[in-house]
């Protein structure tokens, strides 16, 4: 190689260098809430594995959705969740919902009103806020309700002194765990309330029973 060449390539390699440094100091990294750390606590991992195991359930509690259209709540009668697959019956006076029932899998959705009128789609979401108004994360629920991220990485997890999960950051929701319970003696605690917020949207969870779910009829 020439000398200048080799004078060319050094400087090329400087002003990469120099780029990539000046890249690195231009992240802002949002601060930690006060009092949580992003460090799992020890036993995290045996946890999250147990939690993972759990997919096979029965729940019942309570559903409130706040956000600029319209709010409301609802009734979970049942929450029967068998692997990826789901069932829960809600009933509510908002909107004239009554009695709805959602059926469904990743990617699949049918949706029965209280008048018997069913509705299907390969897109739960959307499905769901064009029945009822309200934007609800189904997909990821059934992950984030037990205290676990959704598939699919770009989740933040935020413990609290005690090493409890407080919080998931995902998919542009900050899933705020505000309650814990032992529901099951073969189990950890599990969430008992459950606060979601995406910008101006809420969703909040109560759950008063939590069970496996029994075997299939």
């Amino acid at each position: 190689m020439t000398l200048p060449a080799l004078s060319w390539c050094r400087r090329a390699i400087l002003l990469a260098l120099v780029g990539l440094v000046s890249a690195c100091t231009t992240i802002q990294l949002e601060p930690l809430p006060e009092g949580m750390t992003d460090q799992p606590p020890a036993g995290w991992k045996a946890t999250r594995q147990q939690l993972a195991a759990f997919d096979r359930w029965d729940l019942s509690g309570k559903l409130a959705v706040r956000q600029p259209s319209d709010s409301g709540t609802a009734l979970i009668n049942h929450w029967r969740q068998d692997g990826s697959r789901y069932e829960l019956a809600l009933s509510s006076a908002f909107l004239g919902m009554g009695s709805t029932r959602l059926q469904g899998s990743p990617g699949s959705l049918e949706l029965t009103l209280a008048n018997g009128d069913q509705y299907r789609s390969t897109n739960p979401e959307q499905l769901v806020a064009d029945a009822t108004g309200w934007q609800l994360p189904l997909e990821s629920l059934s992950w984030w309700i037990r205290g676990l991220p959704a598939p699919g990485g770009g989740a933040r997890l935020l413990f609290d002194q005690s090493g409890q999960l407080a919080m998931i950051q995902q998919a542009g929701w900050d899933i705020r765990y505000d309650r814990w319970q032992r529901f099951m003696d073969r189990l950890p605690a599990l969430p008992q309330r459950i606060t979601a917020v995406s910008g101006d949207r809420r969703v909040r969870l109560a759950i008063s029973q939590w069970q496996p779910l029994g075997p299939a009829e």
